[in-house]
């Protein structure tokens, strides 16, 4: 199978919306509330707050094979060779075909491409309490790197681990 990210454009974000709607309210259900999913998607995943994260530099890409859309991420570069991935997700009826490490592949090939010659480091967030995305980002090659409360509004935290992983470029 071959995966390859497209870069979403502003009249697909709704599209974005509804992918994550589906996926937190299946998932996230047995991690948090379901006000506090409520309260994130609108926070995080509406059509306007997706625009929002756009202005600042956080793209957005559709995770495709061919024309199918098979998930979604969301990447920007916070520093010279650090890299934080915002938001990384496959649709459920996806799950269990290696589809989230291809993904993780071609992400990190293109920021191979900007970075000819130096190694970078891949950072993101994940709930302590998601043992499949630890998981699968331990598999990756990712680290624990600390242990953070991340205060979201009206009284939620989000109770992360922050994790990393440096690549060595071998160009």
């Amino acid at each position: 199978m071959e995966i390859k990210l497209v870069k979403t454009k502003e009249d697909e974000l709704l599209q974005i919306a509804e992918m994550a709607e589906l996926i937190w309210k299946k998932y996230y259900i047995e991690i948090i509330s379901i006000h506090q999913i409520e309260y994130m998607l609108d926070k995080f995943y509406s059509e306007e707050a997706l625009k929002s994260q756009i202005k600042i530099g956080k793209d957005f890409y559709f995770i495709k094979n061919q024309s199918e859309i098979l998930g979604f991420i969301s990447y920007s570069q916070q520093a010279d060779s650090v890299y934080f991935i915002h938001k990384f997700y496959i649709l459920p009826n996806q799950h269990r075909q290696n589809l989230g490490s291809l993904a993780m592949q071609e992400i990190e090939k293109e920021i191979i491409d900007s970075n000819k010659n130096r190694n970078y480091k891949l950072k993101l967030t994940v709930n302590r309490k998601n043992f499949k995305a630890i998981n699968f980002y331990f598999k990756n090659g990712f680290m624990i790197e600390s242990v953070e409360d991340f205060d979201i509004g009206e009284s939620y935290l989000m109770n992360d681990f922050v994790m990393t992983k440096t690549v060595k470029n071998s160009f």
